[in-house]
């Protein structure tokens, strides 16, 4: 008997990636490039220069009919019908319990022939996980409701996604495309015709929106021309000091930021108002799964709630080390790791509301030994206070 082989899927940049030293790891059912140089070197580039990240691992959804907005609706926690063209709106899919399915970012565009669409992106290793969610909940008999028809594709596997970030992304981004950056607000996007370095201009969508704490945009494409505007982006960002930059600095980058992240700070067992993002969850004017769940969890105490922690020492505290108040635990860890703009280590974890106020000193159980720790409130990382030359 055999065993057969996985083999983790491919973006259309993993030659590039191991052609230029990516370590590469699996991560979400891809093989992604953890690093190229260093972990801290790509997050401090991204922090003061600009970062090129292959994020094509993330799930991609594309709706379309008279319906898909109200039918997005009431599949998310977020109204999506009122969402303006070129908008995007941040929003969690709940189970009938309330807890968190994934979260996802919405965004409403329109084609070549002005017909509009709806993107969802969704976290990579949630894909068959949320196409289940939305199979399960198309509207039936559509004949009979022609207004509510909605359809969807995949196309996870036909579209590369790329996040540019950083201080110099405008400076970077402005000869490759046809629209006006500098006047594009946070979470809203535009379709694009991107400069291919074979001298056409392909099709694509941008959207000022990243996962790092920094100015940026995320650049939606082909596959075939990916390879291409990938290379020809580097190379333009060589004089600005731009790198290409992994998974392991994303993840670094995120956790500054205070971003959440799922399969560590959301799951099913969580809900959002634990996560702290009850901002996200329209209670009374839609009808979607978890609603009537969250309705009631809304009023009950929390057992748990999501916060930032600063050890004294250089240990890294990693998800599943318990979060003690003397010898009492009282919470867990869901991400921890050195932060290098802070030259400090950092955690985020549940713990006990009443441990929850900045400031609370706990102790975090490091491979069976104690670390102080300290509360402190979210995002360790403010880039309007604590960076110059902000482009926003």
């Amino acid at each position: 008997m055999t065993t057969a082989h996985y083999t983790p899927n491919r973006t259309p940049l993993y030659d590039w990636h191991v052609a230029h030293g990516g370590r590469m790891v699996e991560f979400a059912g891809w093989a992604m490039p953890m690093l190229y140089t260093s972990i801290i070197e790509e997050h401090v580039t991204t922090r003061t220069a600009v970062g090129l990240c292959d994020i094509t691992h993330m799930s991609h959804l594309r709706f379309e009919g008279p319906g898909a907005g109200e039918f997005l609706g009431n599949l998310l926690t977020r109204k999506i019908g009122d969402l303006a063209p070129g908008h995007l709106r941040y929003s969690l899919v709940t189970n009938y319990q309330g807890g968190i399915l994934d979260d996802v970012l919405v965004g409403h565009f329109h084609d070549s022939k002005a017909q509009p669409f709806y993107v969802v992106v969704a976290n990579g290793a949630n894909r068959l996980k949320m196409v289940d969610w939305i199979n399960a909940h198309l509207p039936k008999e559509l004949a009979q409701r022609p207004s509510h028809e909605v359809a969807y594709w995949d196309v996870t596997r036909l579209w590369a996604m790329i996040a540019i970030q950083g201080p110099r992304t405008l400076e970077l981004l402005r000869p490759f495309v046809d629209v006006d950056l500098d006047e594009m607000p946070y979470y809203t996007g535009a379709e694009i015709s991107i400069l291919h370095p074979a001298g056409q201009r392909q099709g694509g969508i941008i959207s000022r929106t990243g996962y790092t704490g920094e100015d940026g945009f995320e650049l939606i494409l082909g596959v075939g021309i990916a390879p291409g505007v990938w290379e020809a982006l580097l190379e333009a960002a060589k004089p600005l000091g731009g790198l290409p930059t992994g998974i392991g600095a994303r993840d670094t980058l995120r956790l500054e930021a205070g971003m959440p992240l799922y399969g560590h700070e959301l799951t099913e067992q969580i809900n959002p108002f634990q996560a702290r993002l009850g901002f996200a969850c329209e209670l009374y004017n839609l009808d979607y799964p978890g609603r009537d769940a969250l309705r009631k969890l809304k009023e009950q105490p929390l057992d748990s709630i999501r916060v930032g922690l600063e050890l004294v020492g250089r240990r890294v505290a990693r998800q599943g080390c318990t979060v003690l108040a003397g010898v009492e635990p009282v919470g867990w860890v869901t991400s921890g790791s050195y932060a290098p703009t802070l030259e400090k280590t950092i955690a985020m974890g549940y713990v006990r509301p009443e441990f929850a106020r900045p400031g609370t000193e706990l102790q975090i159980d490091v491979r069976g030994r104690k670390e102080e720790a300290q509360v402190v409130k979210l995002p360790f990382y403010h880039r309007n206070k604590t960076k110059k030359g902000n482009q926003k």
